[in-house]
This record gives structure tokens, sequence and C-alpha cells, in this order.
């Protein structure tokens, strides 16, 4: 069985995650999204409401797991039995930081493969920061994000500030 782990932080996923974990569904038998727990970073959601949120919008996939994990990604991978780890671009400012961070997990675990995939197009501008400040000043999320993260981030953010969108 090929699995792939497709890791990061997701807060909150959002449709260009989406479109990365249905794309890898066609190449790998098994994907998991493991969400990380990062000490450095302040994160919107707690990694429990996280894995809870990509979990229910990942129900329709049997073949994807949904998981959290702490310390360096190529280990996880490596104890889950994957043979690639995935990571998306959304453009050629995201490469040269996650070539330094494939090359870097090829020294600690050779036996594991990164396998970049570019989102499409109509993805590309998406990220879980921008969509966080267009919540955030209540502006529209439809294509950004699944209704049940627009949801719960709509309930992070009210009473935080008036909606001026």
């Amino acid at each position: 069985m090929k699995i792939a782990v497709y890791p990061g932080s997701f807060d909150p996923v959002t449709n260009g995650h989406l479109d990365i974990i249905v794309r890898a569904r066609a190449l790998f038998d098994r994907v998991i999204v493991a969400v990380a727990e990062n000490p450095h970073k302040k994160p919107l959601f707690a990694v429990t409401e996280r894995v809870e949120m990509l979990s229910s919008v990942l129900a329709g996939f049997p073949d994807v797991k949904v998981d959290a994990y702490s310390g360096l990604t190529v280990f996880y991978a490596r104890k889950q039995g994957a043979c690639a780890i995935i990571r998306g671009l959304r453009a050629i400012s995201d490469f040269e930081n996650e070539f330094v961070m494939a090359l870097t997990n090829k020294k600690l675990a050779p036996e594991i493969e990164t396998l970049f995939l570019m989102t499409e197009a109509k993805y590309s501008f998406i990220s879980s920061s921008a969509v966080k400040e267009v919540a955030f000043y209540g502006g529209c999320l439809k294509d950004m994000v699944p209704p049940l993260v627009e949801a719960a981030l709509r309930a992070k953010f009210s009473g935080s500030r008036e909606n001026e969108g």
C-alpha cells in the first residue's frame, strides 16, 4: 500500500488544501492529512478543532485519515510507513523554502520522497492567513473554505469586530 503524508497547520483548512488532498488521493492508496502541533506558532484553532474540522470535511473519503503530530514531519511519515510527503505550492515564492525542507527531509529519511503538487489556479491566492483576515473583517469567504470552516471562523470572530463587508 502506497501511503503519503500531507502535513500542515491547516489553521484553518482551505479549498486549496482540499484540492491538493483530492489530487493526492489519485496517486496514493492512502493519504494521511497530518495536522502539525507547532509550539512556535499561535494558531487560531486548537489542534483538536483542526482535526475535527478536517475529519468532518473529509468524511466521505475512506482512503484519507486525519491525524495530529508533533516533531519532525519526516519522522512522523516514516512511523506511518509513508513513501512520500505531499507539499502544496501556490506560487513560485513557496518553492524556495519547500525545496530546502525537501532536501533536509531527504537527508534525514532517504527512503521518503517529497512530491510537490501545484494547487489549481483558482486557489492560488488562498492562504489560511488571508482567510482568517477576511473572516475577521466579515468579508465573503465563498469558494475559499468549506461552509463548516466558514461557520467555525464566524463563531471565532463573532463580537471581535464589527463586520465591515
